[in-house]
Formats: C-alpha cells, structure tokens, sequence
C-alpha cells in the first residue's frame, strides 16, 4: 500500500495551484485499487467537474514524473460531497450544529462509535452532543463523515455541476442515434 503521507505531500501543492483544499487522500483496495482524492474550493466547499478534471490532469502528470506508486491503479478526484468525511481538525467546527458520525481508534467513555450533533472544538478536542456532551481527541478518530439530513441539506449551497449537463446531453444525443 502506498504511504499516503507521502502522497499528500505531493498533491497538496498541486491542489493548491489550482486554489483547492485538499480533504482527503485515500487507498481503496479491491480488483482496481484506486487512489481517491478530495478537494473542495474554500469558497464554495465543493468541486465542479471542470475542477476535478483540472486537478486530476495536475496529479496526472505529476505523478507520471515522479511515479510514487508502483502497482496500478485508477485516479479518482472528486468533491467530498453533502454527506463529506470530516478529516481536518477544522471540519469540526465549521461543521458545528451538524450531526455526524465518528468512529475512535479505541475505547472512549466505554465505546468506539459516536453519533450525534457537533459542538466544535477546544483546541486538538472534538466536542459532540450525543444526549450527553463528550470530548474526543482528534488524534484518536479512525474516521468521521456528517450525517445526510434535512438540516445539512437546507444549510448546503447547491452543487455547481459544471458542465455535467453538457455531457448527459451529449450521451443522450448518441443513444438516440444508436
């Protein structure tokens, strides 16, 4: 498996360049391995698809140049979504008032998995409103993503498809013809 570490230290910058946030790089196993990248414009929180070809076509040659993974694999750039993973200490608060899902590496107050409504932070703690307040170490989530809910939908910009009509028209034009 690549050292994913590393591989954010390479396509931060390209992120970057284009005025994006890198959210997440993932290995995703399985019979095509794939390398998942999330961004997001700070402005808007999303990617349009314009965006994510642009920053694929960045890691792309980057990655040609410098070949950091030695199997094959496919490259997925997109925008983390409604339902998005938190993995910055800022998602937290930014989030604040959403509900969200957080699974621990270890026990916390007897358990590994927190549903509930997001406080913010104090400093490295996440804050979370379950029925019962508690304090989780960011260094001890494995994972965490927000709950798809009428609020988090009503609080959401609408999604910029950027151009994704274009190409279900286009699609369409050649079904017909076939």
């Amino acid at each position: 498996m690549p050292d994913l570490e590393q591989l954010s230290t390479l396509i931060e910058p390209e992120a970057k360049a284009l005025g994006f946030d890198l959210v997440r790089v993932a290995w995703i196993k399985g019979d095509e391995p794939t390398l998942q990248i999330m961004a997001e414009r700070p402005e808007t929180r999303q990617l349009n698809i314009d965006d994510c070809a642009a920053l694929s076509h960045r890691i792309s040659d980057k990655f040609d140049e410098l070949d950091p993974i030695e199997e094959a694999y496919r490259l997925e750039v997109s925008s983390p979504g409604i339902d998005r993973p938190l993995t910055r200490l800022k998602d937290f608060s930014d989030w604040a008032g959403h509900e969200a899902r957080i699974e621990l590496v270890e026990l916390s107050d007897g358990r590994k998995r927190f549903r509930g409504d997001l406080i913010g932070v104090e400093g490295d703690i996440v804050l979370i409103d379950d029925g019962g307040r508690h304090q989780i170490a960011f260094t001890q989530i494995e994972s965490a993503k927000l709950v798809l809910t009428d609020r988090l939908i009503a609080s959401t910009a609408p999604i910029d498809i950027g151009g994704a009509d274009e190409i279900d028209d286009e699609t369409t034009e050649q079904e017909q013809e076939d």
